[in-house]
Order: C-alpha cells, then sequence, then structure tokens
C-alpha cells in the first residue's frame, strides 16, 4: 500500500469544499430518507445519480456515499421512535430501540444509535482500507454450502429473538418459511399457493411491504385499538437531551457490543448478496449469546441497539470491498454505486488498482468523510427527532399511517403492495394480540430464500 497517495487522497477529498459539501447533503438527505418507512438508501441513492451526471467523480461518490451512511443510520429512527423501521437493515433495531423509548428513554437510544453507526463505518472503512483485496478473496469462496450454512445461522438467531416463548418464536419461523414458498418455484417455474392472475405474487410476497406492514401499520392498528378502549397515553415529552452522545458509561457498557458488530457486519457485507438486513440479526443473535445477562434482551438495553446499528452501518464498508476489488456489488446499493462508476468512465474491479490507485484511494477518504457527515448531522438533529414522541398519538397514527403506504407503494409502484402492507399489518397486529413475536417472520422472509 502506497501510505503517502493514501494520506494525499484524504487531504484533497477533506480539503475540497466541493466534495464536502455534496457529502454533507447525501447525509442529511440520507437520514431524511432513511426514517420514513419504506424509503431505503438503495431508493435514494438511485434517485439522485441522475443529479450527479455534471459532477467530478469524487463529489459525486460523496453525495451517494453520504445518502449510503445516512440511510443506514436514518432507519433506526422510526425504528426507535414509532415502531416502524425506516429500512430492512433497522429491523433488528426495534428489539430494544423501542422498548428503550417506552420506558423513556428515546434519547438515549438515539445518541447510541447514532455513535454506534458512525464507529461501525469508520471501523468498516478502516477494514476496507487495509484489507480489501483479502478479505474479496475470503468471500468469493463462498459457494453454495457455505451460503447455506450462513442462512442457517442466521435462522439460528431465531431461538435469541423468540422472547417468552421459544415455541411461539419457531410456529412463527415457520409461517415464515411457508410464506416464502408463495410465488414461482425458482427451479421448474411452477406457481405455488397463488393463482394465474395474481402476478403481483410471482415473486413471491415483497419484503418492504411486509416489513412497513408487520411494524409500522400493525403498530397503528393496535394504537388506534388502544385509544378507542382508552388505554393509550402519550409517552413522555419532558425528556431533557443533556447531551447528543452516550455519556462515557454508557460507551463502556456498549464499545464491545459495537467492536464486534462491525466486525460481523464488514464481513458479511463483503459477501455479495448478504447486506446489512442480514448482518443485523447475525450481530445480534452473537452478542445476545456472549452477554452474561442475555434474558435482558428485548427488554430495551444501549447493549442490544450498539450491536445492530454498528452492524448494519459496518456493512457499509463491506459492500465496497467487492465492488472495488472485483467489479461485484456487495449489495443493492453498492449495484446502483457501479452504475455511476460506470457511467464516469471507470470500471471497477482487480485492474481499478493498478490503473486507478489514486482514485480508490479518494473512493476511501471518501466514505471515512461521509461517515463524519453522518455523525455531524445525526448531533444536530437528535435533540429534534427525540420530539416525535411527543406528538398527539391521534396526530401521529394518521401520518405513520399515510407514510407507510406511500412506501410500500414506491417500491413497485404498485397498488397490490398496498394491499400486501395492509394484510400484514392487520396479521402482524394479531400476532402481537396474542403474544407470537413478528421477528423470527421478519428473519425467515430475509434468509428463507436464500436458505
Amino acid at each position: 500500500m502506497d501510505f503517502g497517495m493514501l494520506l494525499s487522497s484524504y487531504a484533497e477529498v477533506f480539503t475540497s469544499l466541493q466534495v464536502l459539501l455534496m457529502t454533507f447533503i447525501g447525509a442529511l438527505g440520507g437520514i431524511l430518507l432513511g426514517a420514513i418507512p419504506g424509503m431505503t438508501a438503495t431508493m435514494g441513492v438511485a434517485l439522485l445519480v441522475p443529479f450527479s451526471f455534471g459532477m467530478d467523480l469524487i463529489p459525486a461518490i460523496g453525495l451517494l456515499l453520504g445518502i449510503y451512511c445516512g440511510g443506514m443510520y436514518g432507519g433506526s429512527i422510526s425504528a426507535i421512535l414509532i415502531h416502524a423501521p425506516g429500512t430492512p437493515s433497522a429491523a433488528a433495531t426495534v428489539l430494544d430501540g423501542y422498548p428503550m423509548t417506552k420506558k423513556g428513554e428515546a434519547g438515549r437510544a438515539l445518541s447510541v444509535a447514532m455513535f454506534s453507526s458512525f464507529c461501525g463505518g469508520i471501523i468498516g472503512a478502516l477494514i476496507m482500507t487495509f484489507l480489501s483485496p483479502l478479505i474479496a478473496d475470503m468471500a468469493m469462496n463462498f459457494g453454495p454450502g457455505e451460503m447455506f450454512m450462513l442462512a442457517f445461522f442466521g435462522l439460528s438467531v431465531i431461538i435469541s429473538i423468540s422472547g417468552k416463548s421459544i415455541t411461539k418464536g419457531l410456529m412463527s419461523a415457520f409461517l415464515g418459511m411457508f410464506m416464502c414458498c408463495v410465488g414461482l418455484d425458482p427451479t421448474n417455474g411452477i406457481p405455488r399457493f397463488m393463482t394465474v392472475k395474481q402476478t403481483g405474487l410471482l415473486d413471491g410476497f415483497q419484503f418492504i411491504p411486509a416489513l412497513i406492514g408487520m411494524f409500522a401499520v400493525a403498530e397503528v392498528i393496535a394504537g388506534v385499538e388502544r385509544i378507542l378502549t382508552g388505554k393509550e397515553h402519550t409517552a413522555s415529552s419532558n425528556e431533557k437531551i443533556t447531551s447528543v452522545l452516550p455519556d462515557l458509561k454508557t460507551i463502556g457498557m456498549i464499545w464491545p457490543n459495537i467492536l464486534s458488530g462491525s466486525i460481523i457486519g464488514t464481513f458479511i457485507g463483503a459477501i455479495p448478496g448478504a447486506g446489512g438486513d442480514i448482518a443485523v440479526f447475525v450481530s445480534y443473535g452473537a452478542s445476545k449469546s456472549a452477554s452474561r445477562h442475555p434474558e435482558l434482551y428485548g427488554t430495551g438495553i444501549p447493549q442490544g441497539v450498539a450491536a445492530t446499528e454498528s452492524a448494519n452501518n459496518g456493512c457499509s464498508g463491506g459492500a465496497m470491498i467487492p465492488l472495488l476489488s472485483l467489479g461485484v456489488p456487495g449489495d443493492a446499493v453498492t449495484a446502483v454505486l457501479l452504475g455511476a462508476f460506470i457511467m464516469k468512465g471507470i470500471q471497477p474491479g482487480p485492474m481499478m488498482y493498478v490503473s486507478e490507485l489514486h482514485t480508490v484511494y479518494k473512493v476511501f477518504a471518501a466514505l471515512m468523510l461521509a461517515n463524519l457527515c453522518m455523525l455531524i448531522v445525526g448531533c444536530l438533529g437528535v435533540r429534534f427527532f427525540a420530539k416525535i414522541v411527543s406528538v398527539e398519538k391521534t396526530m401521529l397514527y394518521p401520518i405513520i399511517l399515510v407514510i407507510s403506504l406511500l412506501g410500500a407503494f414506491s417500491i413497485n409502484k404498485s397498488v397490490f403492495d398496498i394491499g400486501v402492507c395492509v394484510a400484514f399489518g392487520v396479521f402482524g397486529w394479531l400476532m402481537n394480540k396474542y403474544e407470537f413475536p413478528l421477528s423470527p417472520i421478519l428473519l425467515t422472509l430475509i434468509l428463507g430464500p436464500m436458505c
């Protein structure tokens, strides 16, 4: 590695006003998009690729990486405050983030999520910088057997997220695996559990509408029920956020979770096709298994939030490894970034380290800058984000419902997806009512097709 060129590349990126401005705008937009259920980081990056046509490569990449990193953290905001994961990679943050909000610790949960996301992103970027060729070679050796074992290990996390009853958790998981069978058989092309006219189910249940329905819409239905029965109480609205970052005691509690989550997220992110939605559950399960008090996970503890948020932002660095080293995108966002590179006349891959090494180092620096901008935007906005819990529920629930249905529709511009979202909302409400955990279903919807 040419350390002189690496330092000069960092200096060029961090002293360019255009790169700084574009990356900051990207981080702000990514957080806002990520906080809206259904508006994923992938969608944000895809929407802004056309706006980067007239820019130089590094400002354009800074803008897109800012959206990427900001979107990864932004999904935790709605997950923590309103029980509606903004992005799939924030699905596991619900498990401890929302219970913290119900205990009056929304500000603490947001600060832990932001700090963990920042640390995960920085660790992922450092690993990408120094170990990208080595990790890319390891990841590309993953064949069908290794991918199955990764999926199987991820599914084993069901035991950790089943709540009070493992039996009910396994029942939920089997139901989720059954849902994965809906659609065309991938080998024979035979329709399963659908009619020919149900074209919306050809690819099975869309994950984003199902995610939004089970968590956001189900919470709205439950909230309306509580209002009608007089059981709804406004969350604590007088919480004073004295610090936008966790205190030293909290950091001392969560740093092992951040470190392990960052490493797990980076490694899984480097496996093409895996991504943050898998990494967060694997990291959560590993953190719970290693804890001296695993029974506290799911009750609202910062360690659970730190394990998931560090993993999903660690994935941002991990997913860039196969993109730059092999020209193979690690996830959906890096697939869009691949198009942005090609649009600028650069073909990612092994030869990029020979002919475009200076550009590679600038991309490393841009990812580091994107995480710094995400931290700054988060620090400036964390007090504002925490105020969401103070809104009257009679006003908040209709807003959540409209945003959720728009998010479900925006994925494929399909009214059918709105129906799927509502159906999963009713289904999720019934599951919660009879104390069947939803997280195993969510996990199997992610890992079931791979398995």
